[in-house]
């Protein structure tokens, strides 16, 4: 089979649906589900291979994960928000790799009160997505994947859910060092709504690519992402891009450094950006677990913390 004929077909169909626009939407915390690597590597994450939170961005890089494997990230937000996710993946012999996650963020408590500003009591506001994922092989070195997800919101008495799906196609380049990778992420609809108004899904379509250098030990990693989102004109959403870097250390130690662009565009004023849309972090691999840290900036003052584990089970 003709690969180029497949990237070429999926690369008008990216840039065809980036004229789609969301606008104002619910379930704002899909954008921002990660963890501690992917964060560190400024979210440059959709041609990762052997991780299977790649899902996350890129259902069709499951794939290339052969173990069983768990992995479980935290988020330690601003203020008392907190969010988290876990994956669970599984090779099985000439069916594919499926996979299940889960998504949750809690946003503390919150002062209930009256129209007279008498308060009442509390209450919370929580956020679930929960996912089944499959990914197999389409050509030599050429993978597809998708993943159906059940999303939930909640706040206070008021709640709203919604169906959506993610597809991704992943190619392996002969050279064995450079992996490209596209995927259209949030594909769907509510099934019921806050006030009886249905608003569309934070749909992301996003384009990456990542290569391991020769004779020296570091990958570096570039993406494209949130192309579906509103712009002045077409090439104006092509400023949404990430760069990340991975230097090995030794057999056991990473060491990543990323750079979001439109974190630091969107999250800070022009004169007190700061270290805004920076990320760092580590990573200790060992035979059986792996485990991952990172710190991340957003906005001036708003510094955030991942920790993530995986292990072959």
């Amino acid at each position: 089979m003709n690969i180029k004929k497949y990237l070429f077909i999926l690369l008008l169909i990216v840039l065809s649906a980036t004229d789609l626009y969301s606008g104002d939407y619910p379930f704002q915390f899909l954008r921002y589900i990660s963890t501690a690597r992917a964060s560190a590597l400024g979210g440059a994450f959709d041609a990762i291979v052997n991780d299977p939170n790649g899902l996350f961005y890129n259902p069709a890089s499951v794939y290339t994960v052969k173990e069983k494997r768990f992995s479980a990230s935290f988020l330690k937000h601003t203020l008392d928000i907190n969010s988290g996710n876990i994956s669970f993946s599984n090779y099985i012999n000439r069916v594919g790799v499926l996979a299940l996650s889960a998504a949750y963020s809690n946003y503390g408590a919150f002062q209930r009160a009256n129209s007279i500003g008498t308060q009442t009591g509390t209450f919370s506001a929580n956020d679930m997505a929960l996912a089944i994922s499959y990914a197999n092989e389409l050509d030599t070195n050429l993978f597809y994947g998708a993943t159906l997800k059940y999303i939930y919101e909640n706040i206070d008495k008021y709640s709203s859910s919604a169906m959506a799906i993610d597809v991704g196609i992943l190619y392996k380049l002969k050279d064995g060092r450079t992996n490209l990778g596209a995927s259209i992420l949030n594909a769907g609809t509510q099934l019921s709504s806050f006030n009886g108004t249905s608003e569309s899904l934070p749909l992301d379509i996003r384009l990456g690519v990542n290569h391991r250098l020769k004779g020296l030990p570091l990958m570096v990693l570039a993406s494209f992402h949130h192309l579906a989102d509103k712009s002045d004109n077409f090439f104006g959403k092509f400023l949404n891009f990430s760069l990340g870097g991975e230097l090995y250390i030794g057999q056991y130690v990473r060491v990543r450094l990323g750079y979001d662009n439109q974190i630091r565009s969107e999250s800070a004023p022009s004169g007190d950006k700061k270290l805004s849309g920076l990320s760092g972090g580590l990573g200790i691999f060992a035979k059986y677990f792996n485990f991952d840290y990172s710190l991340s900036q957003v906005g001036s003052a708003a510094i955030m913390q991942r920790f993530s584990l995986s292990l072959d089970i």
